[in-house]
């Protein structure tokens, strides 16, 4: 029979002490010999049909976020959908962000030039939301240092207002069960967490499209997308998929077996380990001294002060993030107790 442990056991072999998933996920062994058979395919003439590979992804990742795979929209980068939701907003819209965000969360907002941004501190978000206020945009969990938004009471915040809600769920779906429905848009690359290949990513929009119009559509975002490669598109897509990217195929190839491996093991299975870890490591630090950015319930976990000691730790074989002067651990499925006790033993004077 086989368990949490045995099935990763039989996916990772990292060479290392890697803790490092908040920048990218390990690769399970099922997308990388995907990916190899893929590539092997075009090599001798013979490609496979990858955009299965698309639809089979886009429907994994529907079944994580809990909602029709109708509404999801496959693509690439998060950026692109931040621009498409910017896009849609009048001008003169304000849009309520948190400081120090990720930038493919918020700087399209500013490259509009005729919004009104507005940042304010992540734990004054909900209470930021005001009469005028068209958009609330946020990262469910901060890249920099694993801080959680409370994103219950933003939505609340936001529907008393009359917002419309923008959540990236880049560092939290794979880990952190996610209700999309919940919220107006959700965004996420699937390279960390969900351990894709780069090259994947994926927008949730509202069943009536939430005002977005598909300004990148090319031919894959036809009601029939081989009817579609000449000349304007006819007819886009009845679903979310008027909003895809042309996409990386090889990516989407893996990651369909990722997305399945996440799936098989269940969100709130990984996300007890991963948070089982993490307070263990943040317990080790307080023992050496350290007191870690304050950010309960994440696998996200930034030291002050120590982000200089990053290239010592990949020469000891530890591989973590240096963040604005902060050291960056982040804990997840293939990581160990063991792996929490070597970075601690690095750390001890």
């Amino acid at each position: 029979m086989e368990t949490f442990e045995s099935l990763v056991r039989a996916e990772f072999a990292p060479k290392n002490t890697y803790l490092n998933t908040a920048s990218t996920g390990l690769l399970p062994v099922r997308a990388v010999e995907a990916m190899r058979t893929a590539v092997a395919s075009v090599a001798d003439g013979r490609p496979a049909d990858m955009f299965a590979d698309v639809e089979a992804a886009r429907a994994a990742f529907a079944r994580l976020a809990q909602v029709p795979a109708t509404r999801v929209a496959a693509g690439a980068s998060v950026a692109v959908y931040t621009g498409l939701i910017a896009a849609a907003l009048p001008s003169g819209a304000e849009v309520l962000t948190a400081e120090d965000d990720f930038s493919s969360v918020v700087n399209p907002f500013h490259v509009r030039g005729d919004l009104k941004v507005r940042a304010v501190p992540l734990e004054r978000l909900a209470e930021s939301v005001r009469p005028g206020t068209a958009l609330v945009a946020v990262s469910a969990a901060q890249s920099a240092d694993g801080r959680l938004a409370d994103l219950p009471a933003i939505r609340e915040a936001a529907r008393t207002h009359g917002a419309r809600t923008y959540v990236d769920a880049s560092q939290a779906a794979g880990w952190l069960p996610l209700t999309a429905d919940a919220y107006d848009y959700v965004s996420s690359v699937a390279f960390k967490w969900l351990l894709c290949p780069r090259g994947v990513a994926f927008l949730v929009v509202p069943e009536d499209f939430g005002g977005l119009t598909p300004l990148f559509a090319g031919w894959v975002a036809g009601q029939a997308p081989w009817d579609s490669c000449y000349g304007p598109v006819e007819e886009l897509a009845h679903s979310a998929r008027r909003f895809d990217e042309s996409p990386s195929l090889f990516s989407y190839a893996g990651a369909r077996h990722s997305l399945e491996l996440v799936e098989q093991l269940g969100v709130e299975r990984v996300r007890d380990h991963d948070l089982g870890l993490a307070d263990r490591f943040r317990t080790g630090l307080r023992e050496l001294g350290h007191e870690p950015v304050p950010a309960p319930d994440s696998p996200i976990v930034s030291v002050p002060g120590l982000g200089r000691l990053q290239r010592e730790l990949s020469e000891a074989g530890v591989e973590i993030s240096d963040r604005a002067g902060n050291l960056r651990a982040a804990f997840h499925l293939y990581n160990t107790p063991a792996d929490v006790d070597r970075l601690l033993d690095v750390l001890r004077p």
